[in-house]
């Protein structure tokens, strides 16, 4: 494991990181079934955290199992009458139980809703957290405040403070974090430009760095600056000697490195280092839904300072919340087309074990991080159960179409052929993501 699993301290951590988001994904996308088919009338044997040997079980008054399992890389409902934990095949007819209480005696209609609920039960619980993310979060209150600002080269000229309000970035409205961004595309491409801002309540013009900095706002935890050396905070003086003081330069010539290796020279509160590393071509979300792959190096920019925020109302949170859940969705989609279309590489298909990486690297950055890796992850599984793939809900709710609009169930010989093939198509992408992860990208 330790050669998987470099960037976290040590392989207990990241194993647990991953388990954890991974139960309470499952949990929720199990639930989301149980509960449907409940409330539909199809009763449930078990109820099942993982697979294998049973660590703790309880039988609740309606008789089903609620149980732990050995292994946690998923969990189960198997309903009255099901064959097996997949709800493939089995009888309506179960001693001691009405038909209409099984899963294959049930309308079609009530099949399909408790198909659905896991899916729908993972896009409510990213919604949750987007939701609590954002109230967290809060908004940049207007005018712009800036509530701290951080250290700089002294290739910038530094005047502001914290407190300033800034109204305008050369001569340009920049009263709020919107205005700011606009104004931000057209400051001309030197160090220092003009803020015009509050302080104090006197209205003055104070010298700043150029808005768009090469202030590293994050990094990737996979990406070549973070197996370098490159940490959150740095600012990037320098790419192959050449200075760079813009955010937009840094990209250029690390683009233009075209996957050679790149010398960077990092200022780091006062300290100045020398880092090496060979950029990653990366296949990057277009807002037309394309793709546009560069060279990159996994180090995220944007504004040099933290604004003050202010509490953002339930229903704007919530607004936020369904807006991320289909940003996720409609890229999700795209990149899936784009890999089978061959538009992009197969390497943006990952592994278990590369979802466990990034579990450990969102834990060790921090709880919000944390929890927002679930939420984006609990959107991504739902989609994934719902594409018409047999053995998935979304296959499974293909065939309760087919019943609906002929009036017959599918044979047993024709659902074990689409099983089989469903199987197949779900670990060929396993063993692709995995040798991704491991070997290849």
């Amino acid at each position: 494991m330790s050669q998987f699993l470099p960037y976290f301290g040590n392989a207990s951590f990241t194993i647990i990181a991953f388990i954890v988001a991974l139960l309470v994904i499952v949990a929720i996308h199990e639930f989301g079934h149980y509960i449907v088919g409940r409330w539909c009338g199809i009763g449930a044997d078990v109820f099942s955290l993982g697979f294998g040997p049973v660590l703790w079980s309880r039988v609740d008054k309606r008789g089903t199992r609620w149980q732990i399992a050995a292994f946690p890389l998923g969990g189960y409902v198997k309903f009255k009458g099901d064959a097996n934990a997949a709800s493939v095949g089995g009888s309506d007819e179960v001693e001691g139980v009405a038909s209409r209480e099984t899963m294959l005696g049930a309308p079609v209609w009530a099949r399909s809703l408790t198909v659905a609920a896991g899916p729908v039960a993972n896009f409510i619980l990213a919604v949750v957290v987007f939701t609590g993310l954002s109230l967290v979060a809060g908004k940049a209150v207007d005018p712009l405040t800036l509530l701290s600002v951080p250290q700089m080269p002294p290739i910038y000229e530094l005047e502001l403070k914290a407190g300033d309000q800034i109204l305008a970035v050369d001569n340009m409205d920049a009263r709020s974090i919107a205005a700011f961004g606009v104004a931000m595309k057209s400051v001309p491409l030197q160090p220092s430009v003009d803020y015009t801002i509050i302080r104090d309540g006197v209205e003055m013009v104070v010298k700043g760095p150029y808005p768009e900095t090469t202030y590293a706002v994050g990094v990737n935890f996979d990406g070549a600056a973070a197996a370098a050396g490159v940490k959150q905070g740095d600012f990037v003086t320098a790419v192959n000697g050449e200075e760079v003081f813009a955010f937009s330069q840094l990209i250029e010539k690390i683009s233009a490195s075209e996957g050679q290796p790149v010398e960077l020279t990092i200022w780091r509160e006062g300290e100045v280092l020398t880092l090496e590393m060979t950029p990653k071509s990366t296949d990057l979300p277009l807002a037309d839904g394309g793709f546009e792959t560069r060279y990159l190096i996994g180090v995220t920019g944007g504004i040099f300072f933290d604004p003050l925020t202010q509490r953002t109302g339930l229903v704007e949170a919530v607004g936020n919340a369904f807006s991320s859940l289909w940003y996720i969705l409609k890229i999700s989609l795209s990149g899936m087309w784009h890999m089978i279309t061959g538009a992009i590489s197969s390497c943006n298909l990952s592994s278990p074990v590369g979802i466990a990486q990034a579990s450990g690297a969102m834990a060790s950055s921090g709880l919000l991080d944390y929890i927002s890796f679930i939420g984006y992850l609990s959107a991504a599984i739902g989609l994934l159960n719902l594409l018409p793939i047999p053995i998935l809900d979304g296959g499974h709710l293909v065939f309760h179409a087919y019943e609906a609009a002929t009036g017959k169930k599918p044979s047993d010989k024709v659902l074990r052929v689409l099983i089989a093939a469903g199987l197949s198509i779900i670990l060929t992408m396993m063993l692709i993501g995995l040798a991704n992860d491991l070997f290849l990208c």
